[in-house]
């Protein structure tokens, strides 16, 4: 079985609030999915070791494989889920140009990468999300919105941004 993209979304929320139990349709809410495509995504977290059930019933438990997941999201993800890279056009920061990097690298001349959104406050260079739902449950959460700025980072980033981002996640998912 083949992970899909909403799957790091599923995991990295997990591995963000690793005491709080939640039902798949509270993980759906928050993240702008389906309960279904929730319960798949653990399904493929599941066999593909990234996450461990560790208990059933109304409040479903888990275990991020978190060495698993930032070894999958160093070495992987650029490559399972490269970013399309598109025009200029609004939307929301992402990668270096979002929060926790931009702080951390000095401003550029050029456009900074953007999830498209009719909502967003700046002009940038069409990043694709990870997936659709990104930039409605970003503005829900946060840590989530970071998240996936970092994950951005590593999927279409250059080498320095790589590398910050890498070791920023290794914070991030540190138990």
């Amino acid at each position: 079985m083949a992970l899909k993209p909403q799957d790091v979304m599923v995991a990295l929320k997990a591995a963000l609030r690793p005491d709080e139990r939640w039902t798949y349709a509270e993980m759906a809410h928050s993240l702008g999915m389906s309960a279904s495509e929730v319960h798949a995504a653990i399904a493929r977290l599941v066999e593909a070791k990234l996450i461990v059930e560790q208990a059933r019933g109304e409040a479903n438990r888990f275990s991020v494989n978190r060495a698993a997941l930032l070894e999958f999201l160093r070495h992987g993800v650029k490559y399972a889920f490269a970013p399309q890279r598109g025009g200029v056009t609004r939307g929301v920061p992402t990668a270096h140009a979002a929060p926790p990097l931009v702080k951390k690298l000095a401003p550029s001349d050029e456009l900074p990468p953007v999830w498209p959104s009719p909502d967003g406050s700046v002009r940038g260079e069409s990043f694709e999300p990870l997936y659709p739902s990104a930039v409605v449950a970003s503005k829900k959460d946060d840590q989530l919105y970071a998240g996936l700025a970092l994950i951005d980072a590593i999927r279409g980033g250059r080498a320095r941004e790589r590398k910050l981002a890498e070791d920023l996640l290794e914070k991030v998912l540190a138990p």
